[in-house]
């Protein structure tokens, strides 16, 4: 049986566990029609003509745990942003573990989607957000299907969330291929601002894939700050799918680290649905091997005056494979737009390759956009320069890229998240060096 025979005939037990609203019901069973007609992607699509979903696909993945493995915090403290106080929302094997999170309701709403969906205090909020701006794609209806756990998020009006809200997803082994599909829902009203920090990380060698969707809605003069940090084990892959919509005068930033898994796919849209507002995605991806990343993102301009910004660095090296696919939309009434994009890249080795293609789509007259790609090699004069002052070739190497990725490193928000970050930049260099922050 293949995975997606079994996925199918997997979701009527799941229909028939999980106790949700006619409506909710409704909106999975269109889901796995959508699933089962489309099936996984494949290279013969556009969106996936660099990526294959082949070697992933071929394990006997378990869908549903077969019972939840506990984890002391000691074992995995390394993984969280240990230094500030953090809400946290855990989860294991797709399971919460309540012992290790830090949930709230005092004015803020950080909790399960569980509770969301289950709870008629949350009706009115899940019907007027749940799955209204992921897309239709396959892996986005095979986890709107099964969609039952992940973080709900809500920030009332006029709230400044006072401390980072951590979501971090572990994988214990327990399983031999294990298959998890978490579903975040964030919303974010007027006036109210919020930051975020997402992982994914595997605990052992056995194969783990992660299809994740998650809704983030910046309603007026809202802002909202969001970290993914991907740097999992050589068999865990991650497709993530993350979907924000803005309202007038928000500001939404996105920056991605990927630096582990085997395979990595982010799908990045933004949709701007009014004036004077700012989108922001940046991204630093360092792998070596045969890892894959690939960045699929689009940022759609639909009303006048707004600006996005999408800046993405890549070091790829042995036999690395980096994807990205950029792609600004702009429309008619779309006048005054502000739209730049940029795609630089260091292969390290000739093994290493990078697919590079920044699209504009511009149907306003009115507008000042621009986007480019680079693919090089670290600058030999400015090695030799350093060599010739005493810095060791290896440091060397290290600090050029680290200076290279560093202006995407310096727009993080949080002190302590990018002195992590720098450190495991630090470790996947191979050097030992305090970079100075």
């Amino acid at each position: 049986m293949s995975l997606k025979e079994k996925l199918v005939s997997s979701f009527l037990a799941f229909e028939n566990e999980v106790d949700v609203d006619s409506h909710i019901h409704n909106i999975r069973n269109e889901a796995i029609k959508t699933f089962e007609a489309k099936g996984f992607p494949s290279k013969k699509e556009e969106a996936w003509k660099y990526t294959s979903l082949n070697s992933v696909l071929k394990h006997d993945y378990s869908v549903f745990p077969k019972q939840e493995n506990a984890i002391d915090y000691k074992d995995i403290k390394k993984y969280f942003i240990h230094d500030i106080d953090t809400y946290k929302i855990v989860f294991i094997d797709g399971k919460y573990s309540s012992h290790l999170s830090q949930v709230t309701h005092d004015g803020i709403d950080v909790c399960l989607m569980s509770a969301a969906l289950n709870k008629p205090k949350y009706r009115l909020v899940i019907e007027n957000y749940f799955n209204k701006i992921a897309t239709k794609d396959s892996l986005s209806s095979l986890n709107t299907a099964f969609s039952n756990e992940g973080a709900y998020i809500h920030i009332p009006k006029n709230k400044l969330v006072e401390k980072p809200i951590q979501i971090i997803h572990f994988s214990t082994g327990n399983e031999a291929a294990l298959l998890l599909q978490p579903r975040n829902l964030i919303v974010v009203d007027e006036n109210s601002h919020v930051q975020i920090i997402e992982r994914h990380q595997s605990l052992t060698d056995n194969p783990v894939l992660t299809n994740s969707v998650t809704e983030i809605f910046a309603n007026k003069r809202a802002i909202v700050d969001y970290y993914k940090i991907q740097n999992d084990n050589k068999n865990a892959s991650l497709i993530d799918s993350t979907f924000v919509n803005q309202k007038d005068q928000t500001n939404c930033f996105v920056h991605t680290f990927s630096f582990g898994g085997k395979l990595t796919r982010n799908n990045l849209n933004f949709y701007q649905n009014g004036e004077r507002m700012d989108s922001t995605m940046k991204g630093i991806t360092i792998i070596g091997d045969k890892q894959h990343v690939d960045h699929n993102t689009l940022v759609h301009h639909i009303e006048p005056n707004c600006e996005s910004h999408q800046d993405y660095k890549g070091i790829f090296a042995d036999s690395a494979t980096g994807v990205f696919n950029g792609k600004v939309v702009v429309e008619k009434e779309a006048q005054k737009t502000n739209a730049f994009q940029s795609n630089n890249n260091i292969l390290l080795s000739d093994k290493a390759s990078i697919n590079t293609k920044p699209q504009l789509e511009i149907f306003a007259d009115d507008v000042k956009c621009s986007h480019g790609c680079t693919i090089g090699q670290l600058d030999e004069s400015a090695l030799f320069y350093m060599k010739q002052r005493g810095i060791p070739e290896k440091e060397a190497r290290a600090l050029l890229m680290f200076a290279f990725s560093n202006n995407v490193l310096s727009s993080v928000k949080i002190p302590e998240l990018k002195q992590r970050i720098t450190k495991i930049i630090a470790n996947k260099l191979g050097v030992n060096i305090g970079f100075d922050l």
